[in-house]
């Protein structure tokens, strides 16, 4: 074994039954097969046999003085596959190397870094530029013509290529880079002509190599690598990155897939223009044709990806058109049956999948039944132009893909999980005047419901909006389906905490329906009951109990005493009044109301748990925690069967049966099941969901509960800080989160830090919630005692 460059026998090997090897002329086949045999003068031969190399000689593309980080490994494991053969291990395929992988990968780059690094153990290096055979016939003459120019001056392209696959034979040691690599067949021949050197490869062809040399697929960088490339390249090697910049530049070597050529052309841009990452991300689909900074108007991301969907299509017609939909789907997990619908069947879409394969365009998942493609491949085909009907490529099939797929109600969940995704991300890409489509809103709304029955309302904001554009555009502003979409696009506004989104879109749904439908529509009171819902949300009672009471009367009059809406109104209603501190009304009107839906709903119905839980918190706030506690049990037991275990409406009743322990003095088996519920809020519903914020603070008030305000104080810090954020200053929850921590400093005997927070608080419920509020009673109550 030798770390040196393979050694051979030193003279002409014969192969191939029109290849010979004698005195005086030879003839030497420059094409596998023997296809194409050049006699060569006795004198050719004589300076091929004498001709020696110059130290260091060959023909590198490019310096290898530029920045090169993240390929260390693979330029390791390159050298190491190359040298390790050795003398006694030279086989037909001896030494040969295929890098392959996507374009911009930087093959190219890591071949050229390996032949700088290694050139010396080299008698020569010599690049060629190999996308097609009669290139590989023209590198090899330019080899003739720099170490025999006597000679091969005169000589046409063939002999002096003749004469280099000669002088190759008779002086082992050197290195042939095959560049660019279209057909691995190619190769055959030169590989098994010339067995003493090593042969290195770059294509971005995958497939056509287990016959010809063993493959090094490369892969994307590592992200940290990734972000030291960006930032070296967009602000100099001699500038450190502040903390706000490199946390810039992540975030776009993440939209840039990690991609090397990305990452340089993004560099470089970013250095010569001084853009910021920011502003190149808001860019990115129109800059990847760019050029800057010694940047190859060639060698651009968009120029070479757009040469590779050229031989695509010249291989397959059908891969382009399946590449031009999937760049509008999510990139990862594109099921191979969401995609069948192009093709005219499994054999079409196995061949079209293929020849994509085959150039490095797509992968495949393990099990080979989804697709996942680079999210810049993405990028670079959705800002193309669009057709006659306004439609990008790609863009209408993708439509009717998810159109086509879309689920019945009832279908399985794994279904749906499988194409969430994928509904999300083309209404996610929706090009601006992008021609708008009711079957398209549908299936945005059908992916929202389903989110909807899984708990998951909060995430549907982007289904919704889109849905709600679609309408607009389609039905009108004011058309019933238009209403109905903007007032589920407020409702998902409302489920994330967004109210001050969520307000002004119910007050001007509600305003619309009463214009075009009436009053008493049941539509507008579904909106009419949304807007009392958002204002309580907000903290504002004196709108919403009113709007509530309206609301109801209206819902009985017109739909019935046990309608299934009017029993949401009742049940809203007490709400509002254990919000507002009348506990008198509000548990009679939760007890009617529980006795009301296990009669016409059914004891487990999700809307009878709904409101089987507010009694026992209505219970709770009464100081019955002989009622409350097996209640909120009972409760929790139902929602685990029936909704599941991570379910937000099972979540609040795990949380709700925490804070009962709690307020029993059983803190052994709160803190447990505070911590459990705040690491489930924070998985399903995300850090800073208006639940996780309520988890969080319950938690924080357990450990202070327990004493233990090392934990606690700083969990209160964090929560009150996040609800200013979220809800904002005087959302009665953020001002439960000011008074939870100014009574834990005061706990601390941190009066100093307590007092105005208690004063503050005070002041603040006093405006909000009214002098005599419950919340403001026990605030004067809390400033007293401090």
């Amino acid at each position: 074994m030798t770390d040196s460059a393979v050694s051979g026998g030193g003279g002409p090997q014969a192969t191939g039954t029109r290849s010979v090897a004698v005195g005086g002329d030879v003839g030497v086949a420059i094409t596998g097969g023997g296809a194409r045999v050049v006699m060569l003068p006795a004198e050719a031969v004589r300076w091929a046999r004498e001709v020696d190399a110059p130290p260091g000689a060959g023909n590198l593309p490019g310096s290898a003085s530029g920045v090169f980080v993240g390929r260390e490994g693979e330029l390791a494991e390159l050298r190491r596959l190359l040298a390790a053969e050795g003398e006694a291990a030279v086989t037909q395929i001896s030494g040969a190397r295929a890098v392959h992988g996507l374009g911009g990968i930087g093959k190219s780059m890591l071949t050229l870094h390996y032949a700088h690094t290694y050139r010396r153990t080299y008698t020569l290096v010599w690049w060629i530029n190999a996308a097609s055979t009669e290139q590989i016939v023209t590198a090899l003459a330019t080899l003739a013509i720099r170490l025999c120019p006597q000679w091969a001056a005169t000589a046409g392209v063939q002999e002096r290529a003749a004469w280099a696959l000669l002088w190759l034979q008779w002086h082992p040691g050197w290195l042939l880079v095959f560049d660019n690599v279209e057909d691995p067949a190619d190769l055959r021949h030169y590989l098994g002509t010339l067995p003493d050197g090593h042969h290195l490869a770059t294509s971005r062809t995958a497939t056509g190599w287990h016959t010809i040399a063993p493959t090094m697929p490369l892969g994307l960088l590592d992200p940290d690598a990734a972000v030291d490339l960006l930032c070296t390249l967009s602000f100099g090697p001699e500038h450190a990155p502040a903390p706000e910049q490199r946390q810039d530049a992540a975030a776009l070597a993440a939209d840039l897939g990690y991609l090397p050529l990305a990452l340089e052309q993004a560099g470089a841009y970013l250095f010569e223009t001084g853009t910021s990452p920011a502003d190149y991300r808001q860019m990115l689909g129109q800059v990847m044709d760019a050029a800057a900074g010694g940047i190859d108007p060639e060698r651009t991301i968009a120029r070479i990806w757009h040469h590779t969907l050229t031989a695509v299509e010249r291989r397959n017609s059908q891969a382009v058109t399946l590449l031009n939909a999937m760049a509008w789907l999510a990139p990862d997990d594109i099921p191979r049956t969401l995609l069948a619908p192009l093709c005219p069947g499994p054999l079409d879409l196995g061949q079209a999948l293929g020849a994509l394969y085959a150039y490095n365009m797509i992968a495949y998942s393990a099990d080979r039944r989804s697709i996942n493609v680079h999210r810049l491949v993405q990028t670079v085909l959705r800002h193309r132009s669009t057709d006659a009907e306004g439609y990008p490529p790609g863009r209408r099939d993708a439509e009717r893909l998810i159109q086509h797929a879309t689920p019945d109600e009832d279908t399985d969940t794994s279904q749906w999980e499988q194409l969430l995704p994928h509904v999300i991300a083309v209404a996610d890409s929706t090009p601006p005047h992008s021609p708008a489509s009711i079957d398209t809103a549908s299936a945005y709304h059908a992916a929202a419901q389903y989110l909807h029955r899984q708990g998951r309302a909060a995430h549907t904001i982007p289904l919704r909006a889109a849905a709600l554009s679609q309408h607009e555009q389609v039905l009108g502003e004011t058309h019933p389906d238009t209403l109905t979409s903007r007032n589920s696009l407020a409702g998902a506004y409302r489920a994330a905490g967004d109210l001050k989104r969520a307000v002004p879109l119910h007050e001007t749904t509600l305003a619309q329906r009463e214009q075009v439908l009436g009053e008493t529509h049941p539509d507008t009171l579904t909106s009419r009951n949304s807007l009392a819902g958002a204002y309580r949300a907000a903290g504002d009672l004196k709108r919403a109990i009113p709007l509530y009471e309206t609301t109801l009367a209206q819902r009985e009059q017109v739909l019935g005493e046990t309608h299934p809406d009017t029993l949401i109104s009742r049940n809203n209603l007490a709400g509002a009044y254990e919000s507002r501190g009348d506990l008198k009304r509000a548990i009679p009107l939760y007890e009617t109301t529980l006795t009301q839906c296990e009669q016409v709903l059914g004891e487990t119905h999700p809307d009878t748990l709904i409101s089987r839980n507010n009694l026992a918190s209505a219970y709770e706030s009464r100081g019955d925690l002989k009622r409350a506690i097996p209640l909120h049990e009972t409760v929790l037991a139902q929602r685990e069967q029936v909704l599941g275990e991570t379910h937000p409406q099972t979540l609040a009743s795990r949380n709700n049966l925490a804070y009962a322990y709690q307020a029993a003095g059983d803190l052994e088996r709160t803190i447990p099941l505070h911590e459990a519920v705040l690491a489930q809020c924070e998985q399903v519903l995300g850090e800073t969901h208006p639940q996780t914020l309520a988890s969080r603070n319950n938690l924080a008030y357990a450990y202070q509960a327990a004493g233990d305000l090392e934990r606690a104080i700083p969990l209160h810090e964090a929560v009150l800080a996040q609800r200013e954020q979220v809800l904002g200053e005087t959302h009665p929850d953020t001002l439960s989160s000011r008074n939870n921590l100014a009574y834990a400093y005061q706990a601390a005997g941190d009066l100093e830090r307590a007092i105005p927070l208690h004063e503050a608080v005070l002041a603040q419920r006093e405006q909000v919630l009214g002098e005599t509020h419950p919340d403001t009673l026990s605030s004067r109550n809390n400033l007293a005692y401090a």
